[in-house]
């Protein structure tokens, strides 16, 4: 078993659950957390993209984390979402999730203005600069529109509080040259679920996923088998599970997995605009692989 040391191992992008008037479900949260942290997850990351973020607003924001820390006690750490296209707001919200509590912050690259590389460095050190918190880069170029390349990881590597980089670029060649050009104890996490074994092969210390929503025993499982080298085993169980992996992805995330978590009785499937529930054919395939999986729960089939 590796040293595990704060955002290593496998930690949860949490969807936020929403109430059918669309205000946020916080009993539904707190159910979710308890779950999670009775299943043994090492970590859990609220208020990112699979908790979509960007229809919060930071009162929101504010308030799902104070009910993920009341719910975690401590027992686990909360990595609080925190990035976005305004550094100064940015910034904001870094002060406030700080004087709550939390115990790091993962900042998603500024999208939709496409920085460049020496743009995004200087809003990082900006943000590092404001807070005492570990920061954890997030690198979504898929969705943001911009990609954290090697070389500016690396220069901010050495900034002190930024800790580690969320890799979900699904550029493994990439990964691997951070793996090289970072120092040892900087945290290489991947984020994206069919990588898991990979990522961690190549000397990633953990994963972001949206999987451990609905099957975080599962998840943790496949990361402790990857801690200790038995990858044969870690690739059997994650083979088995790469259907339900990839079928969170048919549409954009979070739809499939709140689709499926509720499902499987976990939440009341309620999204905020512009998402929307999956079309019929993509629900059809979710429900084809919850039930090829057997994950399908009492509550689901009455």
């Amino acid at each position: 078993m590796s040293t595990r040391t704060p955002f290593t191992g496998m930690g949860t992008a949490l969807v936020t659950p929403f109430t059918k008037d669309g205000a946020v479900d916080e009993a539904g949260v707190r159910q979710l957390v308890r779950r999670q942290v009775e299943s043994g997850i090492h970590f859990v990351s609220p208020c990112g993209t699979t908790g979509e973020a960007p229809t919060l607003s930071s009162d929101e924001k504010l308030r799902v984390v104070e009910i993920v820390l009341d719910e975690v006690a401590g027992r686990v750490p909360v990595l609080a979402g925190a990035g976005g296209y305004d550094t100064r707001e940015v910034i904001a919200l870094a002060k406030a999730l700080e004087a709550r509590g939390v115990n790091g912050l993962l900042s998603v690259t500024p999208y939709y203005n496409k920085p460049t590389q020496e743009g995004l460095y200087q809003h990082y050190k900006a943000i590092a600069e404001s807070t005492a918190l570990p920061i954890v880069l997030y690198n979504v170029p898929g969705r943001t529109g911009v990609n954290i390349d090697v070389a500016t990881v690396a220069r901010l590597a050495r900034i002190p509080n930024i800790v580690g980089t969320k890799e979900a670029s699904g550029n493994v060649g990439q990964m691997c040259e951070i793996y090289a050009n970072v120092p040892e104890d900087f945290l290489l996490l991947g984020g994206d679920d069919p990588l898991t074994v990979a990522v961690m092969a190549i000397g990633g210390r953990g994963i972001i996923s949206v999987a451990s929503n609905a099957v975080p025993g599962e998840m943790v499982q496949i990361m402790e088998l990857c801690e200790r080298n038995d990858y044969a085993a870690a690739r059997k169980l994650h083979t088995w599970l790469l259907p339900f992996i990839q079928v969170n992805f048919i549409e954009a995330n979070p739809i499939p997995v709140k689709a499926a978590m509720a499902a499987m009785g976990l939440l009341e499937e309620n999204y905020r605009l512009p998402l929307v529930p999956p079309s019929a054919g993509a629900r059809d395939k979710i429900m084809g692989v919850l039930q090829q999986l057997r994950m399908l729960g009492a509550a689901a089939r009455a």
